[in-house]
Parts: C-alpha cells; sequence; structure tokens
C-alpha cells in the first residue's frame, strides 16, 4: 500500500512538471525561419517582413514548379538590385552528373542575348553614329530589300524571312557553320522572299539581329564580341560574360535536352546577335541595374527601347527595341525576354515599377523555366496566375529546324 501511494504520488507530480513544461518544450521544438539568414547586409528598402514574404514565395515557386520538373540550372530574385532568391540546382553535365553548378557557371542565353545586341545598337545611336531610319543599303552596299531600316530589324518589322529556317529549305551543307557574314550573303544570292511587305506588321525573325550584329562591327569598326566587352561586360565587371566563339565550343557549358541527351553542336550554331551570348544570373543583374541609371543610356534611349512598336492588332503583348513586353489592365507592364536555343531555356524579367527582376537560367530542356512569371505577382498586381500562358512565341531564339522532333510528349 505505501509503496502504491508513493508511485501515485510520483506520476502525480511527474505529470504536473511536464504539464508546467510542456509550452517551454514547444518553443524550443518550433521550426526556425530560415528565410532571415539571406536578409542582405544592406538591405535598403527592404524590410525582413517583406524579405521573408519574398523569400517564402519564391522558394514555394522553385519547390512546385522548377525543383520538380528536372529543372538544372540557376534561378536569381531581386528588388532594388538586392537579392532575395538565388538557387543553383543540377550539374554542367546533368547526364554524367559531374561537375555542380555554382555562381560563375555561364549559360547560353538564347534569345535573352538580343537584349544585348538591341542596346548596343542603341548606343551607337546615342552616341550619333547611325540613325534608327536609316536604310540599311547606307551600310550594306545594294542590300536586296529596299525600305528595311535599322529600326525594322530591331523591333522585328522588316518583313524578312528567318535565316534559321530558308538556308536548310535552300540546301545549305549541314557540314559548314553557318557565319554572321554567310547570313547577309544568302540574302544577295538566294534572295528568299519576305515574309510580309516590310514595315507592314511585327514577326519574330533571328535574320534581323544576326544582320544588326553586323552592323555594329560596321559602324564601330569592332567585332561584335570586342565592341560589347568594351561597352558593356567590362565597365559593369560582368567577368563571367562573353560572346560564344568556335574556340570556346571545348569549354562552353554544353546543353541537354529533356532526357538528358545532349545537344551536339550544328550548323546553326556560330551565328550571334540572335543568341549566343554567354553570361550568369548575377552578371544579369548588374546588366539589369545598369539599365536604371545613366551610366551607360540616357533616359530618352531607354523609353524608345521600352516602347511598344506594333499595335496593328489587339492584343496585350507587344515589341520594342530588343525588349519584350505585357501590357497588364491595371496600366502595368512587364518587360522581359526569354530565349530557347537547344537544351536552353531562359527567362529575365524587369519589373520597371517595383525595380524587381527575376532571371532564370537552364540547359537541360524544361518549358516549365517560362512559368517564371508567375513570380511577378509576388511583387504587384500583374494577374499572371490568372492567365499563365507560355506558348510558342515565349521560346525566343526559334530553334533549329529538326528541334521540334526532341520535344517531351505532352
Amino acid at each position: 500500500m505505501i509503496l502504491l501511494k508513493t508511485y501515485i504520488r510520483f506520476t502525480a507530480v511527474l505529470c504536473l512538471f511536464m504539464a508546467c513544461t510542456q509550452p517551454a518544450a514547444k518553443k524550443t521544438l518550433a521550426a526556425p525561419d530560415d528565410s532571415l539568414q539571406y536578409y542582405p547586409p544592406t538591405p535598403g528598402e527592404i524590410s525582413k517582413e517583406e524579405f521573408r514574404n519574398y523569400y517564402r514565395a519564391c522558394q514555394q515557386f522553385f519547390d512546385s514548379t522548377l525543383d520538380n520538373q528536372r529543372f538544372n540550372g540557376s534561378i536569381l530574385v531581386a528588388k532594388n538590385g538586392k537579392v532575395i532568391f538565388e538557387k543553383y540546382i543540377g550539374y554542367t553535365n546533368p547526364a554524367a552528373r559531374k561537375d555542380s553548378l555554382n555562381a560563375n557557371d555561364a549559360f547560353h542565353l538564347a534569345s535573352v542575348s538580343k537584349t544585348f545586341t538591341a542596346m548596343a545598337t542603341l548606343k551607337l545611336w546615342q552616341d550619333g553614329k547611325l540613325g534608327l531610319d536609316d536604310e540599311l543599303g547606307k551600310y550594306f552596299e545594294n542590300f536586296p530589300y529596299p525600305g528595311v531600316t535599322i529600326k525594322m530589324l530591331l523591333n522585328h518589322r522588316s518583313g524578312l524571312p528567318n535565316y534559321v529556317h530558308y538556308l536548310e529549305q535552300n540546301g545549305w551543307d549541314k557540314k559548314k557553320l553557318v557565319t554572321n557574314a554567310d547570313v547577309l550573303r544568302s540574302l544577295y544570292t538566294l534572295h528568299p522572299p519576305l515574309q510580309f511587305t516590310t514595315g507592314k506588321r511585327f514577326t519574330y525573325c533571328n535574320t534581323n539581329y544576326a544582320l544588326l550584329a553586323l552592323l555594329i562591327e560596321k559602324v564601330s569598326g569592332k567585332a561584335y564580341p570586342a565592341y560589347l566587352q568594351e561597352t558593356f561586360f567590362t565597365p559593369l565587371q560582368m567577368k563571367n560574360t562573353y560572346v560564344f566563339s568556335e574556340t570556346a565550343a571545348a569549354t562552353a557549358m554544353p546543353s541537354f535536352m529533356w532526357d538528358n541527351r545532349q545537344y551536339p553542336m550544328e550548323f546553326l550554331d556560330l551565328t550571334y546577335g540572335d543568341k549566343n551570348i554567354y553570361s550568369t544570373v548575377q552578371d544579369m543583374l548588374k546588366w539589369d541595374q545598369a539599365l536604371y541609371s545613366n551610366q551607360l543610356f540616357k533616359q530618352v534611349t531607354l523609353d524608345s527601347a521600352f516602347a511598344g512598336y506594333s499595335f496593328e492588332k489587339e492584343g496585350k503583348r507587344n515589341y520594342g527595341l530588343g525588349w519584350r513586353m505585357t501590357f497588364i489592365d491595371n496600366g502595368k507592364k512587364i518587360l522581359y525576354h526569354n530565349g530557347w536555343w537547344h537544351g536552353n531555356n531562359t527567362v529575365f524579367i524587369r519589373l520597371l515599377d517595383e525595380k524587381a527582376t527575376i532571371i532564370v537560367l537552364g540547359n537541360r530542356y524544361t518549358q516549365k523555366i517560362y512559368s517564371a512569371r508567375k513570380l511577378c505577382d509576388v511583387f504587384g498586381d500583374y494577374a499572371q496566375n490568372k492567365a499563365h500562358a507560355e506558348e510558342g512565341e515565349m521560346s525566343g531564339s526559334g530553334g533549329s529546324p529538326s528541334f521540334k522532333a526532341t520535344l517531351p510528349k505532352k
């Protein structure tokens, strides 16, 4: 009996002790909020609460949309130039699971390269070295398509045929790598027909930007890679950004199909201006920030680049001078460019009202990368989660004629 009473008292005391200590135990076991470990040391106008909300939304997008969809690449989201979210997942060679990606690994930007080509052209215009309404015949003697202007190349209203398609259709020897000079020469020798009357409407065309690269060389007197290096990459300390060349083929990051088959180098892989700039998410943030200051461009130049030029059809989407845009009913505008070349998918989004930046670069094909536009709603009312439409026009470079056969079945 004594032992039983002693046991009961001991049990009661133990229960009381556990009850008294339970709240403290819960507090100790509560999971800490790890997002603030990434809070920038100089956050500017971003409060800790605002940062936490942004970070959690980006993490949720990454976990639900990218990470489980065979994403192999890098993502960076920033506001006011301050990094909110930055991740690297996968390998430079995902097929061999070799060499984990890091901040210095440069990805093929595909058609995001057009933003550099366009702004390089506008820099020459700003410096008084060319006129946007100049016809190409002023720079390329006897250019066989009269009426085509520099501005029409920039905003894709030239009507010129796309070399990505017509060269193969005209029997180009695929063992020979196409150069920009070849593209120009083919317009004289093959004289493929216009897609439509010059200036009549918008059609995305890589020929426009291959010619712009040649124009930059003609006017500046420097090779396209050298001009970009001197004008943009070096001043902005974009140390991991460069223009691809045949000599870089052995060291540049390769790209892969959705099933990890590597793309070999093909006959369209040497042209630049429309593609072939390699960069990192950190370097692209530097490029983004440079477009907010007067470091490189006057405001009138930026306003010209970021205005729409194609209104013959009703719609929210438009194209500026090297930039895509979507106009939102509430007056906001998404400024962006996407890219696709072989297994490379890229997204570069700028929200000017909030000074927010969304950059996603990948080298193993997955269309889910273009879902990054949903992140616009993290910063403002852009209605991207209600109507998320990333059709063919989002792809960017247009790809090789045979690429469709490699896409995963839907």
